[in-house]
């Protein structure tokens, strides 16, 4: 039985695991395994991605949360006096209770563009900050891929950010709670390799795609990898039974049923988005992943509170309010269908 008394499109984790990933758990839980990281599963996974991003080199780690994966990238990769680039919506900013600037780094603000960084706000954030000792000192730049707004980075424009970070000497970290989606995205013409290619550090979430928890870090230089688990250590996020994660990611990357599970969810979202253009609503930010920004008068808003679960992301000027609706691989049509009816019929 639902906990929830109302169907949530509020985000992606409502659920819990796809049946594959619970069938795998299951089937490995009597098994011995070595521990933090050093298990079987773990190292079969670490070898799907090595293959999916064309280097046997690169240091990959599996940590549970979304926020962990970002507060150690960061922690790991800077010097005490060091801060990061992120655009204003980041998660980072707003959304993860200030776990990087307790790791003492500032996170430098700059606007964005629909959630995105341009190498013009990377250039103007890093001028504004590298006059003298007494202001933090630019390194890295965080990105989101998806972004927090649903939005999704292509070739055109990633590849100048990251040579504008290679050219300033900054580290580039790319969030990936919603590659999955991303990469399902019509706009996507990105590979797995192209990431690792154009970043120092990124990291795959399945918590929001599939898994009962957990996100895969992919570091590329050998010395902050090598050191990535110390801090992992440090911080708590050195999982003794680090096996969970690594059979979860082991069957999210077979088969691609990664990548399948991804296309469930942007494709209704989209279906949400034509429908609802369809009725004549306008879309707040463009939908190109698995999130949907809508205007809603909030009479409509009001009414359709009593019988789903969502965010009311902005409140607007004139009686309206932005709404976000997120899909997963698990949203029944169902659901959708009714969410539809309700909004065709009114307040």
């Amino acid at each position: 039985m639902a906990c929830a008394s109302k169907y949530s499109f509020h985000d992606d984790y409502s659920e819990g695991a796809h049946p594959a990933v619970l069938e795998a758990l299951s089937r490995a839980n009597h098994s011995q395994q070595n521990g933090y990281g050093n298990d079987e599963h773990c190292k079969e996974a670490r070898k799907a991605i090595h293959k999916l991003i064309g280097s046997d080199t690169a240091h990959i780690y599996f940590v549970p949360s979304g926020t962990s994966a970002n507060l150690l990238s960061i922690a790991s990769h800077l010097r005490p006096h060091e801060a990061v680039i992120a655009a204003e919506p980041a998660h980072i900013v707003g959304k993860e209770g200030g776990a990087i600037e307790a790791t003492g780094h500032k996170i430098l603000i700059s606007p964005g563009i629909n959630g995105k960084l341009t190498p013009e706000h990377i250039q103007s954030a890093f001028g504004r900050n590298t006059q003298f000792a007494y202001q933090p000192k630019p390194k890295m730049v965080f990105i989101a891929n998806a972004t927090e707004l649903g939005t999704v980075y292509t070739a055109q424009e990633l590849e100048p950010i990251a040579a504008i970070c290679k050219h300033l000497g900054l580290l580039l970290l790319m969030d990936g709670a919603r590659l999955g989606a991303a990469m399902a995205s019509s706009k996507n013409d990105l590979s797995l390799k192209d990431f690792y290619r154009l970043t120092d550090i990124f990291w795959i979430g399945g918590t929001k795609n599939g898994a009962l928890l957990g996100e895969a870090v992919v570091i590329k230089d050998p010395i902050f990898g090598a050191e990535f688990p110390y801090h992992m250590k440090q911080r708590g996020m050195l999982l003794a039974k680090s096996r969970v994660l690594g059979i979860q990611f082991g069957t999210l990357f077979k088969d691609d049923l990664f990548f399948q599970i991804a296309k469930t969810s942007v494709e209704k979202a989209s279906k949400l988005a034509v429908e609802l253009v369809g009725m004549g609503f306008e879309l707040w930010k463009p939908v190109e992943s698995n999130q949907v920004f809508v205007i809603f008068p909030e009479e409509l808003v009001w009414e359709l509170e009593k019988q789903f679960d969502f965010f009311v992301w902005e409140h607007l000027d004139d009686g309206h309010k932005v709404v976000r609706l997120v899909t997963s691989w698990a949203t029944l049509d169902s659901k959708v269908e009714e969410l539809l009816a309700l909004v065709r019929g009114g307040p």
